[in-house]
C-alpha cells in the first residue's frame, strides 16, 4: 500500500511517499481503509522531533483517520466489516491504518469523512478545554487565540453553542480575521500591540472569564491583562516555541488561575473520549457544527500540507486523501 513515512527528524521535506505492507489486525484491533487522514499539530511535532530522539525511523504519521472497516482481528465483535468509522489510528497517512477497536467510532451516513477527521483531536481538544478544563458557564465571555486554526475554529463554535455571552478570537491575517467574524465572534489582530485593550473594549472593560491559549510565550502573559478577576486561562500548547510566561505572583494580583490541558493524558480515558466524540458527531450530523477544511490534498502532497501548517497559512483543518 502507499504510505507516507518520515525518514529523519526535520522539516516537511523529510516526508516521503513509499510502498509498505498492509498491516494485519491483531487481537482487539481493526483495519481501516482510509478515505481521509487528518493532519494534526501532533503530527508536526513528531516530525520536528517533539516525540523524543529515540523514535525509530522510518516512522509513520497520522493520529486520525476516517473510512470503512476492512478487517477485524480476534476478539472484535464490532464494528462490522464495511461500516463507516473514524478512529484514533497508528500511522493514518496511508491507504490502510490499524486502530484499537475501542478507539473506533461509528459515523452516520450524513457525516462527511473529511469533516469527521477534525473531531478526534481538534474537536476533542476544543470541547474539553472549554468544558472540562475551563468549566465554561452560560453567560461567560471567552477569548480564543489562534481562532482560525483547526482547534480554535471549533472552540469558537462550541463556546457559542454553550451560551457564551461574548466570544473573541485572535489571528494575524485579514483572511483569518474575516473567517473569525464569519463564525459570529469578535476578531482581534494579536500583532497589534494594543490587542489586550481591544479585548477589554469588547467586554465593556470587564475582561474575559476564560482564555484558551495554544500559543504560549508573551501572548499568554499579555492575556492576563484582559482576563477578568477569578478568570481562567487554559494553556494547551506553545506554538510560539515558548511555554506560557506566567508567574504565580501575576496570577495572585487579580485572583486568576491557569489550567493545563493535554490530549495525550486524556487518551488514557477512552470512555470519556468516546462520550465526547459521540457528542461532536451528533453536533456535526445535526448541522450545529461547521468543520472548515482549509486543505484537502492527496497523500502525495503531505509535504505541502505540513509546509503550509508550519507557515501558518491554513484556515481550519487539513486533510490528506489517499
Amino acid at each position: 500500500m502507499k504510505a507516507i513515512q518520515m525518514h529523519a527528524v526535520g522539516g516537511p521535506e523529510v516526508l516521503r511517499l513509499g510502498e509498505i505492507d498492509v498491516p494485519q489486525p491483531g487481537a482487539g484491533q481493526v483495519l481501516v481503509k482510509v478515505e481521509a487522514a487528518g493532519v494534526t499539530y501532533g503530527d508536526v511535532m513528531k516530525r520536528q522531533g517533539g516525540f523524543g530522539p529515540d523514535l525509530p525511523l522510518p516512522a509513520g504519521l497520522g493520529l486520525v483517520a476516517a473510512g470503512s472497516v476492512a478487517a477485524v482481528g480476534a476478539e472484535v465483535s464490532a464494528p462490522a466489516l464495511g461500516s463507516r468509522v473514524m478512529a484514533w489510528v497508528e500511522h493514518g497517512y496511508a491507504e490502510y491504518a490499524l486502530a484499537s477497536a475501542s478507539a473506533v467510532v461509528p459515523l452516520p451516513d450524513t457525516v462527511d469523512v473529511r469533516e469527521a477527521t477534525a473531531l478526534p483531536v481538534q474537536g476533542v481538544t476544543a470541547y474539553q478545554t472549554l468544558h472540562d478544563a475551563a468549566r465554561l458557564q452560560p453567560g461567560e465571555s471567552v477569548l480564543i487565540h489562534a481562532a482560525a486554526g483547526g482547534v480554535g475554529n471549533l472552540a469558537v463554535q462550541f463556546a457559542r453553542l454553550h451560551g457564551a455571552s461574548t466570544v473573541i478570537g485572535t489571528a494575524s491575517r485579514p483572511d483569518k480575521l474575516g473567517h473569525i467574524r464569519g463564525l459570529g465572534a469578535v476578531a482581534v489582530d494579536y500583532t497589534d500591540e494594543k490587542w489586550p485593550q481591544h479585548v477589554l473594549d469588547a467586554t465593556d472593560g470587564k475582561g474575559v472569564d476564560v482564555v484558551l491559549d495554544s500559543v504560549g510565550g508573551t501572548i499568554a502573559a499579555k492575556s492576563l491583562e484582559c482576563l477578568a478577576p477569578f478568570g481562567r486561562l487554559v494553556s494547551f500548547g506553545a506554538a510560539s516555541g515558548s511555554p506560557a510566561a506566567v508567574t504565580g505572583m501575576s496570577l495572585m494580583f487579580n485572583n486568576q488561575s491557569i489550567i493545563g490541558y493535554g490530549l495525550p493524558g486524556q487518551m488514557q480515558k477512552p470512555a470519556r473520549l468516546a462520550e465526547v466524540v459521540g457528542k461532536l458527531v451528533q453536533h456535526l450530523a445535526d448541522g450545529e457544527l461547521d468543520v472548515t477544511i482549509g486543505q484537502a490534498l492527496s497523500l502525495e502532497q503531505a509535504e505541502q500540507a505540513h509546509r503550509a501548517i508550519d507557515q501558518r497559512d491554513v484556515v481550519g483543518a487539513t486533510v490528506l486523501l489517499p
